[in-house]
């Protein structure tokens, strides 16, 4: 208590600690807590710091952020050399300390000597991306928790300038950067000889004004909209930031590009701490877009589109043509959709710069135009196989990488990547990670382009199910206790290993924590079976979860058939979800 500037957590250390010298249950969980908040120091790794607000090293506190705030400096100062300044940007959202964070992380930067830029006010996490390029910095800190619960806050990395190689710049950490600042960070018992200058860092403009990091950003993201091949802009759209920080910036981008048609949930339409309208603040969360969906509802939208607080994810929501029932497309269906308008939006502009070329590129023996031969998609290896076929129809590469921007962003070349959890990067020249406000304008310019044609979403999906075959995906998320029950279990899955799901035989098995030549090493198990459906079981990496992803391929031979085979997919679906429990021992 001594250390913590904070007198917050130094009052909740008082009362959990009076409250653990009393008897009861109530005394029971305040020694629990207290066990728990002193049981070590919170772990510095690839994602960065995420964890609840409170006291103790295993909490996320300004003991703990400052820490980690001189840890990252020294390893910046160390990355780039005592013969020039490095440059970082630090951005923050609106959660619970938040703001104090940030601040006192550029307070830390500052005093190292690094020539700081903290953000003008709370922002999406996608602008803060995008300023670590734009401002050439060789760091970048995001204060936020995403999605998380409201009681949590973290603290994301980014690397870029000279701290990094270029397939690095302006992407989230990955080994061995993680390894290297957790042993700068540990370096410091506690925050006795950490600096704060008090001043001398610069904020950023806000909007409006000259040198306005979100209005670049905004004016960059509207670009990517192509009104010469896609002009309809007729589009009812319901829109919601969830409590968070991307309804401003979203809404411009979509006006901007010319959707006026846009209405906000407005009990959703502030960034609120408590999240007071749903139970978690993510949009996979069943209910998390029931306001969104009564909105949409009653106003006749054609559209739903929902960002999670940080507005590095988009969720799309349709009315099904089965019911009429609005519905929320699943990440993998999303990631597909893009795939597809993306490809042909390459294939567009590689015929656009043919004709105008007037073939004198081949005559003169140049290069070809970029175009789908120059492109390249991935995805993370737990997200659909439909978009691997999507590429290869459209004669474009495709790359699986590991669970996590931090991975996809990193493909050589990358056009376009995604990832099942709603994550989409579409623009990787701009934001080097998942952007939900980017891929949510793309999503509403195919959606209006579909719906100049008389067509839809669902449509465009049932189209690509026809050419490639059903790919069905689901979930199954174990929520556990303790990290050692995530270790029981994956232990479990070796020792006694599934011989099928869903009826079909399992004919390989591999371990991802072996690797192989085209992925790193990462806990978890894949199974594929016989009829080609897929199993990966992985502890999550921000939660205390163990995560099962599954996929079934049902084959179809016409359009008259999508209605039962689309009801077997599912059948088969549950079928394996029922095996995975009984593998688990649920």
């Amino acid at each position: 208590m001594a250390q913590d500037p904070d007198p917050q957590t130094v009052r909740e250390l008082q009362d959990l600690l009076a409250s653990a010298r009393t008897e009861g249950q109530a005394a029971a969980g305040a020694r629990q807590e207290l066990a728990d908040s002193f049981s070590g120091p919170l772990q510095f790794g690839t994602a960065g710091l995420r964890a609840a607000l409170g006291p103790g090293p295993n909490r996320m506190n300004r003991v703990v952020v400052r820490r980690a705030a001189a840890g990252l400096a020294r390893f910046l100062v160390a990355k780039v050399g005592t013969s020039s300044r490095p440059r970082a940007v630090v951005g923050y959202d609106a959660r619970r300390n938040s703001e104090v964070f940030a601040q006192e992380t550029a307070a830390i930067f500052t005093a190292a000597g690094i020539e700081t830029f903290l953000l003008p006010s709370a922002l999406p996490t996608p602008v803060l991306a995008y300023a670590v390029r734009a401002l050439d910095c060789d760091g970048g800190v995001m204060v936020t928790a995403s999605h998380n619960p409201p009681q949590d806050n973290g603290y994301k990395v980014y690397l870029g300038g000279r701290a990094t190689d270029d397939a690095g710049r302006g992407a989230q950490i990955v080994s061995p950067s993680d390894a290297q600042i957790a042993a700068e960070i540990a370096a410091f018992d506690g925050i006795e000889g950490i600096a704060l200058a008090e001043g001398g860092w610069t904020v950023l403009p806000p909007t409006g004004e000259p040198g306005s990091i979100e209005d670049a950003y905004v004016d960059a993201v509207t670009a990517l909209a192509d009104p010469r091949l896609f002009p309809s802009r007729r589009l009812k759209i319901v829109l919601t930031p969830l409590h968070g920080v991307g309804g401003r910036t979203a809404l411009s981008v979509l006006q901007r590009a010319g959707f006026a048609d846009v209405t906000l949930v407005e009990p959703q339409a502030e960034p609120d701490p408590a999240f007071p309208t749903v139970a978690f603040p993510n949009p996979e969360e069943a209910g998390a877009l029931d306001l969104a969906l009564e909105l949409a509802e009653r106003i006749g939208a054609d559209i739903v589109l929902a960002n999670d607080p940080d507005a590095d994810r988009a969720a799309v929501a349709v009315r099904r043509p089965a019911g009429g029932k609005w519905e929320m497309l699943r990440g993998d269906e999303v990631g597909a959709l893009l795939g597809a308008h993306l490809a042909a939006r390459v294939a567009a502009h590689a015929a656009r710069t043919s004709v105008n070329d007037g073939g004198a590129r081949a005559h003169e023996g140049a290069s070809p135009a970029p175009g789908a031969g120059s492109a390249v998609f991935a995805n993370s290896i737990v997200s659909s196989r439909l978009l691997g076929k999507i590429a290869e129809w459209h004669g474009i590469a495709h790359r699986q990488t590991l669970t996590g921007f931090k991975w996809i962003s990193r493909v050589p070349g990358l056009s376009y990547g995604y990832e099942e959890a709603l994550g989409y990067c579409v623009a990787p020249d701009l934001v080097k990670d998942k952007d939900g406000i980017s891929a949510a304008l793309l999503i509403a310019e195919l959606a209006a382009d579909l719906l100049a044609k008389g067509r839809t979403l669902q449509d465009e999906l049932d189209e690509l199910q026809l050419a490639h075959g059903i790919h069905a995906t689901d979930q199954l998320a174990v929520r556990v206790g303790s990290l050692d029950l995530l270790d029981a279990m994956m232990q479990r899955l070796r020792e006694n290993p599934p011989a099928s799901f869903g009826g079909s035989p399992v004919e390989s098995s591999l371990d991802l924590a072996h690797g192989s030549a085209e992925l790193p090493p990462t806990e978890g198990l894949q199974y594929l079976t016989r009829d080609g459906s897929r199993v990966i079981i992985r502890p999550s990496g921000t939660e205390p979860k163990l995560k099962c992803y599954l996929e079934v391929i049902q084959p179809v031979d016409g359009a008259d058939e999508l209605p039962s085979k689309y009801a077997a997919a599912r059948e088969r679906l549950d079928q394996v979800l029922e095996d995975i429990n009984d593998a688990l021992g649920l």
